[in-house]
């Protein structure tokens, strides 16, 4: 039984959406879902097959990590692995060592579920907790009271306002030059469990401070 650390390609992509859509449930300590596979999918399939990877055991997919760089690094576990130590062991040594391609060198942040023996060992290792979310849930059982907003469908005349709104939230213009809100829209649209986030200090060519790290 030995875990295998992979990258889906663009012909296995399908299988790590599938698999985030199986893990997904009231309450689960998730750190991704298909949502911001969705999300990065506007580069285009064969930039966001590249930037997932996946660790699996006896073909069965375990762990799942988003490289969103430089952005934090979101990684979710499967529900009944969140305490699996081979896993986790095999988590932090992949994310410990850049030439295994997982992270880059330097200062670096890494977002995993809560509870899961990956942060455990993360902080043994030396890694920092950073700030953690907030997370923002409505409950959906009753119908939702009326904003009183008027919502109206966007046409191709109207687009340059929709693409106003959405670069007033983004925060910076990302590594394709593209103004994308990447950031934006994370407290109307994404179920985020509390959960606390690492940070590593920066030994491997980050240098001083401990920086920010993406767990939780």
């Amino acid at each position: 039984m030995t875990m295998v650390l992979g990258e889906p390609g663009v012909d296995g992509l399908s299988e790590v959406v599938d698999v985030l859509r199986e893990w997904q449930y009231d309450g689960a300590p998730m750190r991704l879902h298909p949502g911001d596979l969705g999300w990065f999918w506007r580069f285009g399939a064969e930039a966001t097959a590249a930037a997932v990877r996946t660790w699996s055991r006896d073909g069965r997919i375990l762990a799942v990590g988003l490289l969103d760089r430089p952005e934090p690094s979101r990684l979710t576990i499967a529900p009944d692995a969140q305490r699996d130590e081979e896993l986790a062991q095999r988590l932090v040594e992949d994310a410990t060592e850049p030439e295994r391609g997982v992270l880059i060198e330097g200062k670096v942040h890494v977002e995993a579920p809560a509870g899961a023996l990956v942060q455990d060992l993360l902080f043994k290792d030396g890694w920092n907790a950073a700030e953690p979310w907030t997370p923002l849930r409505r409950d959906l059982t009753e119908p939702v009271k009326e904003p009183g907003v008027r919502i109206e469908v966007i046409g191709p005349e109207q687009a340059h306002v929709r693409t106003a709104v959405q670069r007033g939230i983004v925060r910076r213009v990302d590594v394709h030059g593209r103004a994308l809100a990447r950031d934006g829209g994370r407290i109307a649209v994404r179920r985020r469990p509390v959960s606390g986030r690492v940070r590593r200090p920066g030994k491997r060519g980050g240098g001083g401070d401990g920086v920010v790290g993406r767990s939780g």
